[in-house]
């Protein structure tokens, strides 16, 4: 007999603006794909028209393709990769596991709905109720290190 495997899935790809904190997403329930990429591409470029966009990736192959990088291209997207393995280069990452903290951590949804709202509604607050955890979060604290404190060999 053939069930359902009960498991659902509830997608967020998301660009945050470093300065603003501003936050653009576009979810669905299937897979990121690079046609999600796409529209995540055309929103932006929407929303920002005129505006140099750089939008920095990690290296998904679906970021990767012709499709997403000819898309960036007509649109007048710079798309910058950061290095393989690298999350912490990565300032959403920080968001992602705040949005994960704030729905998920200790929490029981009666509902896959219930879920899904309260995911969507902790990114609708990032701007609001979140902004002053999420600008802590978001900064570029990277630990410089300089020549002298190599050793020689």
């Amino acid at each position: 007999m053939r069930t359902p495997s009960g498991r659902k899935r509830f997608n967020v790809l998301g660009a945050l603006d470093y300065a603003t904190k501003d936050l653009v997403t576009v979810t669905n329930l299937t897979y990121i794909t690079a046609e999600t990429v796409c529209q995540l591409l055309t929103t932006l470029a929407a929303q920002y028209p005129g505006i140099p966009i750089t939008l920095v990736l990690d290296n998904a192959r679906y970021q990767r393709c012709h499709l997403v990088q000819d898309l960036a291209a007509s649109l007048g997207i710079e798309l910058l990769f950061l290095p393989s393995y690298s999350p912490n280069l990565n300032l959403i990452e920080r968001l992602w596991k705040f949005v994960k903290g704030e729905c998920l951590n200790g929490k029981y949804y009666e509902t896959f709905p219930a879920f899904q709202a309260s995911i969507e509604d902790c990114l609708r607050q990032i701007p609001t109720e979140h902004r002053h955890a999420v600008a802590s979060l978001i900064t570029r604290n990277f630990q410089l290190f300089d020549k002298e404190t190599f050793l020689q060999v």
